[in-house]
């Protein structure tokens, strides 16, 4: 790596930095609501942006584009697909979840259910975010580090395994220090800041992978060439033996969109620090309309670099990398290597912030330290944090073994993701309903599902159905469990929820026009493209 490189990666680096600090320097984060909520003072903008640059991290942008290297177009449905639960978010779950007030989701679950509930959803929450969604980040960002920045070569060292392990090390404890210093406005804002690079720097690497693929010709006779070379690969309906075929959409990828982009903490917990419920909507439905561009900078490049790469047995999960070591000039590679590390770092800390936030004011609040004061809860918060990172960077490095990083996060992300969606669901929806009912359900729900992905003879009968119909089976039957619970053993006084009046709840005049659109344009996009 040249010194342009390195200059720009550490001029973009330390400006994001810098300029954060400038804009929370005076932020509380001695207190849980400065801390965990950032005061409920989150605009539009900042919602939007933190929004999508929680979820635009290295998974996406090495795991998706890997996977869209293998199977084309089709894998658009974990960006477009989301349009759809984001329109469910602004218009159902939003406004419930601004009503009661609340910080973190388990939260809610104990107002609807019980403490036992809340208790967990929580275990729940923490155990996913430790195991699966902090290892998979650093391992990611690590992976597509190692890539654009060729640091085989800037640092020497030629073992795969100990550089992974190296720079695993060295983004968790960068993330865990930008995490449990800064608190949530600091997240929200560094979050905006690196979207806007990681965007743009998305946008670059597709215009050169194309003109790349036109020998200097511009990008329209690249996109040409792409198109006559390898049609297959631009079909937005995914085949039988691809990893999201058309009939998917309707089942497990949309039920997984709809746990991800509505209740997920991780991703939520900045829609809960709204300043308003309308500032809340419009945040959301934002983020929907830049979820649009997602197949462009998320999806064509590792389509490119399949192009570029097909013959020279490059693993998917390394395309992108590879990719933007070789086009971009180098002061651009600098500027992207920021963004990216910038994107690490986010979805990092936010995943952190949002498993400290759960312990801390679910675990150590709720059980273990009631009369806890406000500093004491902050401080409990840090010290979750640090342990979570750490057996997140010891995890982390053990991923290398899984042929689709992508593939693999949405599995076994569907073990949990499906009985708290079930949970949530029937909670808001229903009066009736037990506790029972609930914690039946996510007990149940997450053995179920473990077990018929992890038992070998069960496992092949997954495989008959395919994963994403069965978990909308199981989705279902939790349903009608807890369903049928609330018949036979109904709660005693009927559950309403109470207006804590935490914040204004007047709701956005062009929430239902905007919605409306969204999803007319992500009609029009499936079908621009079906071959």
């Amino acid at each position: 790596m040249n010194a342009l490189t390195l200059s720009s990666f550490v001029f973009f680096t330390g400006l994001v930095a810098v300029i954060t600090w400038w804009l929370t320097r005076r932020d509380d984060h001695r207190h849980s609501t400065g801390y965990f909520l950032a005061g409920r003072s989150l605009t539009f903008p900042i919602i939007a942006g933190s929004l999508l640059m929680t979820n635009l991290s290295t998974e996406q942008m090495v795991g998706l584009n890997g996977a869209a290297f293998t199977d084309g177009l089709s894998v658009m449905a974990w960006e477009v697909v989301a349009v759809v639960s984001l329109v469910a978010m602004a218009m159902f779950f939003l406004p419930r979840f601004l009503k009661s007030g609340i910080t973190t989701l388990p939260e809610l679950l104990a107002l609807r259910f019980d403490r036992t509930t809340q208790l967990l959803a929580n275990l729940i929450f923490m155990l996913a975010y430790a195991i699966i969604l902090l290892p998979s980040i650093l391992y990611s960002g690590a992976l597509g580090l190692m890539g654009v920045l060729d640091l085989h070569a800037l640092t020497g060292i030629d073992s795969q395994m100990v550089l992974l392990t190296g720079t695993v090390i060295a983004v968790g404890i960068a993330g865990a220090i930008y995490a449990l210093f800064g608190g949530l406005r600091s997240i929200a804002i560094s979050d905006t800041l690196n979207g806007i690079g990681l965007l743009i720097g998305g946008m670059i690497i597709v215009y050169y992978g194309l003109d790349r693929i036109s020998d200097g010709n511009g990008i329209l006779a690249g996109w040409e060439t792409l198109k006559e070379t390898h049609p297959e690969k631009l079909n937005s309906l995914g085949g039988d033996d691809q990893s999201v075929p058309v009939s998917t959409l309707f089942t497990g990828v949309l039920l997984l969109n709809m746990f991800y982009w509505c209740t997920n903490q991780q991703i939520i917990q900045r829609t809960f620090a709204a300043k308003t419920l309308a500032e809340g909507q419009k945040g959301v439905l934002l983020t929907g309309a830049l979820k649009l561009l997602g197949p462009l900078y998320l999806v064509l490049p590792g389509i490119i670099a399949f192009q570029l790469y097909a013959g020279d047995g490059i693993k998917a999960d390394a395309a992108y990398g590879r990719l933007v070591f070789d086009v971009l000039p180098a002061p651009l590679t600098g500027f992207f290597a920021a963004a990216m590390v910038g994107a690490i770092l986010s979805s990092f800390n936010s995943a952190l912030n949002s498993t400290a936030t759960l312990f801390s004011l679910d675990v150590y609040k709720a059980r273990l330290k009631p009369d806890a004061s406000d500093e004491e809860v902050v401080k409990a918060s840090k010290w979750a944090g640090w342990i979570m990172a750490a057996a997140a960077m010891t995890i982390a490095p053990l991923l290398a073994t899984q042929e689709s990083l992508f593939v693999y996060i949405q599995k076994v992300n569907s073990i949990y993701y499906i009985p708290l969606l079930a949970v949530i669901v029937v909670g808001l929806l229903s009066r009736r309903v037990p506790a029972i009912a609930a914690n039946l359900a996510l007990v149940l729900g997450c053995a179920v599902i473990g077990l018929f992905y992890f038992v070998p003879v069960l496992s092949e009968l997954v495989d008959k159905v395919h994963n994403f119909h069965f978990i909308a089976i199981v989705l279902v039957l939790l349903i009608a469990l807890m369903l049928v619970i609330g018949k036979l053993a109904p709660r005693a006084e009927p559950w309403i929820q109470q207006d804590v009046g935490a914040i204004d709840m007047t709701p956005w005049a062009g929430t239902r026009i905007a919605s409306i659109i969204l999803l007319i344009l992500v009609m029009i996009i499936y079908l621009a493209f079906a071959g």
